[in-house]
């Protein structure tokens, strides 16, 4: 029993180390990746979303409905949020102290955030702490502290400088639904 079990684990990860590598660097991609920005010289890590093979299931920033339209989400489903005082391709958050604490960076550990869905221009910057925050188009984005499930979609329009991420990296335009005011920490 404990060699099938072993001789299960073994066809396991080499069926997983196979996968990992799929695709050759040359292939071509389905993706309008012509269309697409190409990465600039201030923002050495980002990306094109089709240079990244890593399964579907494993990718840290995909697609998801809302009320607004289609909406960039993290790997566990939260809303994201780019903020209007971000300076498109400026290497850093304009978003520190209480306002970091309201508007976390979605951070990651890898210099090519593996995507599905995403269109836009995926990157990284540091974060005060050594992190990595992940951006898009070259801009930061962030998740809302208020956010707890992954249908909520509160941060949308907040002091009229938050706005949800679609899919090719713009703002989508605040509804007139969703909670705004100066008072919710940026």
């Amino acid at each position: 029993m404990k060699k099938q079990l072993g001789t299960g684990l073994g066809i396991l990860a080499l069926a997983i180390a196979l996968t990992a590598c799929g695709g050759s660097p040359g292939a071509s991609s389905t993706s309008s990746s012509a269309t697409s920005p190409s990465p600039t010289a201030s923002s050495p890590t980002a990306s094109s979303p089709a240079a990244s093979s890593t399964p579907a299931g494993a990718a840290e920033l995909k697609t998801a409905s809302s009320s607004v339209g289609e909406r960039v989400v993290a790997a566990n489903g939260k809303s994201v949020y780019i903020f209007a005082k971000d300076v498109k391709d400026s290497g850093k958050s304009a978003c520190t102290g209480g306002c970091a604490t309201n508007w976390p960076a979605v951070t990651t550990t890898s210099t090519m955030p593996a995507v599905d869905g995403v269109s836009g221009t995926i990157g990284t910057i540091p974060t005060a702490d050594g992190k990595m925050q992940i951006t898009i188009n070259g801009m930061p984005i962030y998740f809302y502290s208020k956010d707890e499930d992954s249908s909520d979609t509160y941060g949308q329009g907040v002091g009229g400088v938050w706005s949800l991420v679609s899919p090719s990296g713009s703002m989508l335009t605040p509804s007139s639904s969703t909670p705004s005011g100066s008072s919710m920490g940026y």
